[in-house]
């Protein structure tokens, strides 16, 4: 499929538009469409949903997805305790939320198509909270998941099964989470982490790479856009040779030596016209040197395709329902 036939959608694209106040550095987001949960019994979707409470002084949350028919599945016996993908949504540190319409729509496919639970994160956003407070929402979210205190979890989640999550931002998210979570295994059982799947993860540099500058001026994800979030969410004074941006920085980070050893396995996709391709299919290159098992999955299309057009999901939906079924 040439890149001709997926058209981009047409949309307010807030990446185009980031408009700061300089009274108090917060940034100004337009209103989005957010969907409510959805847990109605007597419902017919396929998937359902809930919200709990993650840190009240944070005002940190997260979704909780499960098919319909594994809820319907009453009896203890007939149960079958699904993987779990603890997902972490897109929008370069700065936008959107886990209930945001795209990244809604999105979840609730992996959970259909790829036979998963997904508990999304609602973290912190940048420039008010910067990283890594992002990171630590998601380890205090993990924390939430091993206590195994919701039914929902209790009754449905693998916890031996569990896999890391995100796009773009989230992606960036999932490895950075990933480095604290293993460093802290034991801290986490019974709850225990396989490895990660990044949806076309953020990543960046100083040093330009093939497809920030064939693509600068992507429609989508120009290269000052990509250049400003990462402004906005890095700590004060960062450049973007910090590890939180560039993950190639000095080798890469030691704590990958311990996904290796604890047998992390690491999906990267990617698409041939995001200006961040390069950067992923990089980190994981980088990856796969140190000894990680690292699955790549490349396609037609553009930055984060399958969560703005549902219709284009398919192959990947397909490609992490294989990664996640090999052992």
């Amino acid at each position: 499929m040439g890149k001709d036939k997926i058209p981009r959608p047409v949309f307010n694209n807030p990446f185009l538009n980031i408009i700061v106040n300089p009274d108090d550095g917060t940034v100004k987001r337009d209103p989005e469409i957010r969907n409510p949960s959805n847990s109605d019994p007597n419902g017919t979707s396929a998937v359902i949903s809930k919200d709990v409470t993650l840190h009240p002084h944070n005002k940190t949350w997260m979704r909780l997805y499960l098919p319909r028919q594994a809820k319907a599945a009453a009896s203890p016996a007939n149960r079958r305790k699904l993987p779990l993908v603890v997902y972490y949504h897109g929008g370069g540190f700065v936008f959107c939320n886990a209930d945001t319409n795209l990244y809604d729509v999105f979840c609730q496919g992996l959970v259909e198509n790829v036979g998963v639970m997904v508990i999304s994160l609602d973290y912190r956003l940048a420039p008010e909270h910067r990283l890594p407070a992002a990171y630590q929402d998601a380890m205090d979210g993990l924390h939430w998941i091993k206590s195994a205190r919701d039914e929902w979890v209790r009754d449905y989640a693998d916890l031996d099964n569990c896999y890391l999550a995100g796009t773009s931002a989230g992606g960036n998210l999932a490895y950075n989470a990933g480095l604290l979570a293993v460093s802290a295994a034991k801290d986490l059982e019974p709850l225990k982490i396989k490895g990660m799947i990044l949806h076309h993860p953020y990543f960046s540099g100083t040093k330009r790479t093939g497809s920030e500058q064939r693509l600068a001026r992507d429609s989508l994800l120009p290269l000052y856009a990509i250049d400003q979030m990462f402004d906005l969410s890095l700590p004060e004074g960062a450049d973007h040779d910090h590890e939180y941006c560039n993950p190639l920085i000095n080798g890469g980070s030691k704590l990958v030596d311990l996904m290796k050893s604890s047998g992390w396995r690491v999906l990267v996709t990617g698409c041939f016209d995001d200006p961040l391709v390069d950067a992923g299919m990089e980190f994981a290159k980088m990856l796969d040197a140190k000894g990680v098992r690292t699955v790549t999955f490349l396609s037609d299309g553009y930055h984060a395709m399958e969560v703005f057009d549902p219709s284009t999901s398919g192959p990947f939906y397909a490609a992490a329902k294989d990664f996640l079924s090999t052992n």
